[in-house]
């Protein structure tokens, strides 16, 4: 077992996490079994292989700043329920006494 009940309780601790000893036991099976898989991980021979950032090649998502017509102040508010000139008009937020 690479992990003890014992870390897991000064972990739970450390994040003022308050856990029944029943979820002590369960997440210290689970967090043991994460830690042989990494293990296993390890064991692989990876001489030779690139490391990378990503699984698959990542493009540029963004598009081309590129100035172009935009609507109006009146087309932007036109369909406002309320509205004060090319403003929209809100209810406040803040209630003065």
């Amino acid at each position: 077992m690479k992990i003890t009940r014992e870390t897991v309780e000064y972990v739970a601790h450390l994040g003022r996490l308050d856990l029944d000893p029943r979820e002590i036991d369960e997440y210290t099976g689970q967090i043991d079994s994460i830690l042989q898989y990494m293990d296993s991980l390890n064991a692989l021979d990876t001489q030779g292989v690139e490391p990378t950032s990503h699984a698959v090649p990542v493009g540029c998502v963004m598009r081309e700043d590129v100035v172009r017509e935009s609507f109006t102040a009146e087309e932007s508010t036109g369909n406002a329920p309320e509205r004060i000139d090319t403003f929209f008009k809100v209810p406040p937020i803040i209630e003065v006494e």
